[in-house]
């Protein structure tokens, strides 16, 4: 007697057509880590963006040695020397200066990259998980399941999401339990889960309307067993390729929340706390460059190096579209 799983991948084998050819490859290509390693490798933007991010990936490591704290149990706290208004020029003690209120540039700059790794990190995989959850059974599904988590969908959309980010940000900070950091990033969380759930929605759609679906249903596999086998991993893509990109987005939005003092607590080691000190500086730029040019360039590589890498990833999983811009 012919077991479940050989009847099904028989079946597979047989349906592998046009379409399901593509998707086997492209599902091929993830399995198989070495080959998109390669291929990223040849890609000189992917490399671009690699380097970047390896580059942060080594300062956050190397924080305690680049930028040693001087109090052990708070390293996120930025040392300052003094309380006096008027920023610093960088010199051999500070070397990128002082902010306002003679906060370390140099020693924020370090530190925050851990901090950006945690936000836009921990972020994105929160609303993955969100969204996958929600946009996996809505398409799945459909019906009024469909119709309910969508217009849930719908609602969380209708809001300005920097905005709403901002507004709920505002509300949770005045709460005892939770921390500036964790407020910042429940914020964005909350309305950031519906792009996956869309995106991912959209492709169920078609996927699970595939012959290798409807025969896997027809050989008696479980919802659960088909969408873990058969549709996820086939419609997850383009959201892998968003996520990669959101990265860096989610901590630019972040650096906006902490610029508006709704981020970071003060004196965090945090970029967008950092470029919030130069606000009453801003005319005086040409004197005061060091304020913001130092975190804002960190912020613009770190940006820069994710959407190089996610740039990179959708042509690989895609082959279509690279051609498409040859």
């Amino acid at each position: 007697m012919i077991k479940f799983e050989e009847a099904e991948r028989a079946v597979e084998t047989d349906l592998e057509g046009g379409g399901r050819q593509s998707l086997r490859k492209m599902w091929n290509s993830v399995r198989h880590p070495p080959q998109v390693v390669q291929r990223m490798l040849k890609n000189p933007v992917s490399v671009t963006g690699i380097v970047l991010v390896l580059m942060f990936v080594a300062i956050a490591i190397l924080a305690p040695v680049l930028a040693p704290p001087e109090r052990p149990a708070e390293p996120y706290r930025i040392p300052r020397d003094g309380y006096l208004a008027e920023p610093k020029p960088p010199s051999a003690e500070h070397r990128f200066g002082t902010t306002e209120g003679q906060y370390d540039i140099y020693y924020g700059v370090i530190w925050g990259a851990r901090t950006a790794f945690r936000v836009g990190v921990l972020i994105t995989i929160a609303t993955i998980i969100i969204g996958l959850l929600v946009g996996t059974t809505a398409g799945y599904f459909g019906g009024w399941i469909d119709e309910g988590l969508m217009r849930v969908v719908e609602i969380f959309m209708g809001f300005p999401f920097l905005l709403a980010a901002i507004t709920l940000a505002a509300v949770l900070g005045s709460s005892p339990r939770f921390d500036r950091i964790t407020t910042g990033m429940i914020a964005l969380i909350t309305f950031g889960w519906t792009t996956y759930a869309r995106l991912l929605r959209g492709d169920i759609l078609s996927v699970k309307e595939r012959d290798y679906v409807m025969a896997a249903r027809t050989l008696g596999a479980s919802h659960s067993r088909i969408m873990l086998r058969h549709v996820i991993p086939n419609s997850i893509f383009p959201t892998l390729v968003v996520a990669s990109m959101d990265i860096g987005s989610y901590v630019l939005n972040f650096a906006a929340l902490s610029f508006l003092g709704l981020g970071a607590e003060p004196g965090y080691a945090d970029w967008g706390q950092l470029i919030s000190f130069a606000r009453n500086w801003m005319p005086s730029l040409a004197d005061y460059w060091y304020i913001i040019v130092y975190p804002g360039v960190a912020i613009l590589l770190f940006v820069l190096g994710w959407n190089l890498i996610g740039d990179a990833f959708r042509d690989i999983l895609d082959p279509k579209l690279a051609r498409s811009r040859r």
